[in-house]
């Protein structure tokens, strides 16, 4: 499993060690299963997909509801199929819930609460989302850590299980893994932090190149779907609202992304086994 944040190189070093192991590529990346975000989230090339057969790269729709839940069940069973044919499997993403429900599983969430989750939309709407923000922060500051902030929806998530339980959303992170019947050796893709931050801002340099802006403006319409609260995306939109100018919605793409591949890091350094490379 090669897993890191963001720009880190893990889509090249991926696809050179399953040509090497003969293995394909099942992606863990809950952004570049979607067929319509071509440029935004930073799929293998079209060169790359024709050198290794790859896994859940464009394979679901923005409108079909897909959960971390759904990709355990089908990345098992993929598994289940290849490791008929295959000693060796590599499994590759920036994903860390997705990568987790593969290796451990998922630990298990009560359902929602529908009339909290109406509240936490009402307080969303007349408050804003940093009032949301500072109340996780104060009720559970490990989630309010390793979530995502800026996405509204995990935010309330993690205050709804919270409020809903009296448990801490982390809390549930806590439970025994699930055993699974294959060996799996974490590999994590570290570069010094300027390096990393200089690889980000060229990357988006390049997407915007590539058509960024006619991509996020193909999708303005479906700006409330989860699959598009997605950094590259959201500062797009607020764009196109009249929110900043393009040259500023550029560098907060930057400097999102940056805070992004933070989190990402803090998410692998939980694990005790992982290989640098």
């Amino acid at each position: 499993m090669v897993l890191g944040p963001t720009a880190s190189g893990k889509t090249d070093y991926s696809v050179s060690l399953a040509e090497r192991l003969g293995s394909p590529v099942i992606s863990c990346d809950s952004r570049q299963i979607f067929r319509e975000l071509k440029i935004g989230t930073a799929p293998p090339s079209p060169e790359q997909l024709q050198r290794v057969k790859h896994y859940f790269i464009f394979s679901n729709s923005i409108h079909e509801h897909y959960t971390a839940g759904q990709y355990e069940t089908d990345a098992l069973n993929l598994l289940d199929e290849l490791f008929k044919t295959h000693d060796t499997l590599v499994v590759t993403g920036g994903s860390g819930l997705y990568a987790d429900a593969l290796s451990k599983g998922l630990d298990d969430f009560p359902p929602s609460d529908m009339e909290l989750r109406g509240h936490l939309m009402s307080r969303l709407a007349n408050e804003g989302i940093e009032t949301l923000r500072e109340e996780l922060r104060v009720l559970d500051a490990e989630s309010y850590n390793q979530l995502d902030t800026a996405n509204t929806q995990r935010v309330i998530r993690a205050l709804e299980v919270t409020l809903q339980t009296g448990k801490k959303f982390s809390s549930y992170k806590n439970n025994t893994a699930k055993q699974r019947p294959f060996q799996i050796e974490r590999r994590l893709m570290v570069k010094p932090r300027e390096e990393l931050y200089r690889r980000i801002d060229l990357r988006v340099d390049m997407m915007m190149e590539a058509g960024l802006l006619k991509e996020a403006e193909s999708l303005f319409d479906f700006r409330h779907l989860t699959s598009l609260k997605t950094v590259g995306y959201r500062e797009l939109f607020d764009y196109m609202e009249g929110k900043s100018t393009l040259p500023e919605a550029v560098e907060l793409i930057k400097r999102n992304t940056r805070r992004y591949a933070k989190r990402q890091i803090t998410w692998w350094r939980r694990y005790d086994d992982m290989i640098i490379i």
